[in-house]
């Protein structure tokens, strides 16, 4: 992708320009993030991650084809060019398949590139970093290049198969976990120089060794964990002063700059810091759902207040109704039964996110929505639940429909990521995916 080429070069040149990429599969997160970006005349980065969309379906049940389809028609109903829409593929390796046995897990991840990639995705994430049923814990630096080295290798294959521009590839992990830790959090360890070199220098050999001397010159960024985090309750913001020796290290001539994942809730000077700071590329996926969330919650009230509760959808009550009949993606993660309630619905980690899909779910949406349609609420009522959303109102900035008040609120956020960014390389007519 040559505009992600460039606009990193821009960035090693010592401009403080940077990527946003929005991790979600929600049609209000997706079709927000494009507005924000035809707005701008900007591109727009979309990334899928292994577990949500594989050749198996994910969680999502879309294969990669789909997920290419699913954001296409959002662009076209949006009218973004479709050459202004990136995808990315997120942690791609045997994430999905670690309880099996390496060779296997590995055989299955081949065929994850190879959709991925035949599905128009050009932004890869080469993730080998976890263990396997038979490997030993922690997966080795060496083992773990090896592999993402071997997936790059499908992933060349695949490209040079199918046409169009070639991949760009990450390596690397950040730690803990993505999506949010599992556990309270205090504090961080940002990724050592040491480490970060380490990690480099593994894959560049091994790459030399698979004879992809014409693809590292594509590998654009390693991801690091510089020290941000959220767990259910609190968020770990960014401390510019002990990232300095990681960020003096990838500035030093690598070719490289650096991913963070889990910049959700970052504040917006913290998020152009990391920029500034060399991290160049930041992910949000959390933060966008939890923004919907928090404006549904909303609408929910105020139909409430504007209606009567007999007269509602009663939306609150059915989402929990049914996260709570279906725990599968909330259970292992909310263990205190005294505070379940409040985690179901606002825990930072967001796992609500999985639900909304849920056929039951989107009907008793789609009903409130209509009752709000149809009965638009006093001013009164979007000043209290909606507040930002009322002075866009009052400002003659936003129109009043339900839909629409969702939009903006996911945007919000969206709009701290592109001014942190600020990305003139993304500004050009013409960029091509």
């Amino acid at each position: 992708m040559q505009t992600i080429l460039k606009l990193m070069q821009q960035h090693k040149e010592g401009m403080a320009v940077g990527l946003y990429s929005i991790c979600s599969a929600h049609p209000i997160v997706i079709e927000a993030a494009m507005r924000a970006a035809r707005r701008a005349g900007q591109a727009v980065l979309i990334e899928a991650t292994s577990n949500q969309v594989n050749q198996d379906g994910g969680y999502t049940g879309m294969v990669p084809t789909d997920f290419h389809d699913f954001v296409m028609r959002i662009a076209d109903q949006v009218g973004l060019p479709r050459e202004h829409v990136w995808l990315g593929g997120d942690h791609l390796g045997p994430n999905c398949w670690q309880g099996l046995q390496a060779e296997e897990a590995m055989a299955r991840s081949a065929v994850l590139i190879e959709r991925y990639v035949e599905a128009g995705f050009r932004k890869i994430h080469l993730d080998c970093s976890m263990s396997c049923a038979d490997d030993p814990f922690p997966l080795g630096e060496e083992a773990s290049a090896e592999r993402a080295a071997r997936l790059c290798v499908v992933a060349e294959a695949a490209w040079r198969r199918v046409g169009g521009e070639a991949p760009v590839y990450e390596i690397g992990t950040e730690v803990p976990v993505p999506g949010g830790a599992h556990e309270a959090l205090h504090e961080l360890a940002v990724t050592t120089p040491a480490a970060a070199r380490s990690t480099i220098l593994a894959h560049r050999q091994t790459f030399a060794r698979q004879g992809l001397d014409a693809a590292w010159p594509r590998v654009i960024a390693l991801v690091v964990q510089p020290g941000v985090e959220f767990d259910h309750r609190s968020v770990i913001d960014y401390r510019s002063a002990e990232a300095r020796r990681l960020s003096a290290y990838i500035h030093d001539g690598t070719g490289l700059v650096f991913e963070a994942h889990s910049t959700d809730y970052q504040t917006p000077s913290n998020l152009a810091a990391l920029v500034r700071d060399h991290f160049a590329i930041l992910k949000v996926g959390p933060a966008l759902s939890f923004a919907l969330r928090e404006a549904l919650w909303a609408l929910a009230d105020i139909e409430t207040e504007w209606l009567g509760y007999d007269s509602s959808s009663r939306f609150k009550d059915v989402v929990l109704e049914v996260m709570k009949n279906n725990p599968v993606h909330w259970k292992k993660y909310y263990s205190d039964p005294a505070t379940e309630g409040y985690d179901l619905q606002f825990s930072l980690s967001d796992r609500i996110r999985y639900y909304w899909t849920h056929p039951q779910i989107r009907q008793v949406q789609e009903r409130m929505l209509a009752n709000l349609e149809h009965n638009p609420p006093p001013l009164a009522l979007l000043s209290q639940y909606l507040p930002r959303q009322y002075d866009a109102i009052r400002a003659g900035q936003l129109g009043q429909a339900p839909r629409e008040l969702l939009l903006h609120a996911v945007g919000v956020v969206i709009e701290q990521y592109q001014a942190a960014c600020d990305a003139p390389a993304m500004r050009e007519e013409g960029v091509a995916a």
